[in-house]
């Protein structure tokens, strides 16, 4: 067994959003995501073949929909992204720490 903190390792300045890997196994990824003022490209939205369940653990995010709709996500909130939900970050404030879990709705054995 191996504990850790999630807190732990936070670097002062990214150039980039940072990605860790905490767990993993054949159909879930667990990860924490570090961003630092990040936004998604301007152009294009991500288009996951997976679900995403992810929440803000600090700081704050906005997120958006092509349908127009921005969801301000603060400390505690989540949502769930369905496999195809098209989606982006818009805004994220300095250390903001989101944990994200990816999965197959149906754990890849067609239930």
């Amino acid at each position: 067994m191996e504990a850790a903190n999630i807190f732990h390792d936070m670097p002062e300045a990214l150039d980039e959003e940072r990605f860790t890997t905490l767990a993993h196994g054949d159909d879930v990824k667990i990860e924490r995501i570090i961003s630092n003022g990040h936004a998604s490209p301007e152009t294009g939205w991500y288009d996951q073949d997976w679900d995403e369940w992810v929440i803000v653990l600090s700081g704050s995010a906005v997120m958006s929909f092509p349908t127009g709709n921005d969801v301000e996500m603060n400390v505690g909130d989540y949502v769930h992204l369905p496999a195809h939900c098209k989606h982006k970050v818009s805004w994220t404030a300095p250390q903001t720490v989101w944990l994200a879990v990816h999965y197959l709705e149906d754990g890849g054995r067609g239930d």
